[in-house]
């Protein structure tokens, strides 16, 4: 994944802090083929602004390194799409309010059905192979606005990243809708994929990240 090319250069260093985590400025100089310095002025800019925030790492012998990541503030949230969480959290306590608890899980539901057969459309029908099933699913996501990416590891298994969650207002209210995320990408996957989320945005991570694989006979 890469920003747009026509990203400005703040808008840049907050893409590779957001789908990388936390980078020098070194690393992000060579990253935006950009020079240090100016990278600083930005980093600066952007603290300021409440964007960015920094931490001194040792590592090793010598001096710390200062390590430049997000901001867990509206300053550094409004860059990214949050698929109008004011509204999804008014429609979530509207929903429960006038359905009831039973009544609002019907409609978490009926929004997963659709989805799956959204996301079963857009799977490769000639070449059904995981790879290129994990590499459609991916695609779906990033549209979606979940900054998705995957990679295939060296034990055959795959990892889906997605570096961002739009809806991360309402899953906070519902968690529900993180557990429905779960049973449909097994769901569309099939039956013999195991598919396992090894990090999550709501338990503190910077991401969330599913392994996925052929389930053990």
């Amino acid at each position: 994944m890469k920003p747009s090319p026509d990203a400005d250069s703040r808008e840049r260093i907050l893409f590779y802090l957001k789908t990388r985590g936390p980078q020098t400025a070194a690393q992000l100089s060579r990253r935006l083929s950009m020079t240090a310095m100016g990278v600083r002025q930005h980093l600066a800019k952007l603290e300021e602004e409440g964007a960015v925030a920094w931490e001194d790492v040792r590592e090793g012998v010598g001096r710390p390194r200062r390590h430049w990541s997000l901001a867990d503030a509206p300053a550094a949230r409004d860059h990214f799409p949050d698929a109008h969480a004011d509204l999804s959290l008014t429609i979530i306590d509207a929903a429960r309010a006038a359905f009831g608890e039973a009544g609002f899980d019907k409609l978490l539901q009926e929004r997963s059905k659709q989805q799956l057969q959204a996301y079963r459309d857009a799977m490769p029908e000639e070449d059904d192979s995981l790879d290129k099933r994990v590499a459609a699913l991916a695609k779906v996501r990033r549209e979606e606005g979940y900054m998705a990416e995957w990679s295939r590891r060296r034990d055959g298994t795959f990892l889906l990243v997605e570096n961002h969650c739009p809806i991360c207002a309402a899953a906070e209210r519902c968690q529900g809708l993180c557990r429905a995320e779960l049973e449909l990408f097994q769901a569309v996957l099939g039956p013999e994929i195991r598919v396992e989320r090894v990090e999550h945005i709501l338990a503190g991570a910077r991401r969330c990240a599913y392994e996925i694989g052929v389930r053990d006979n």
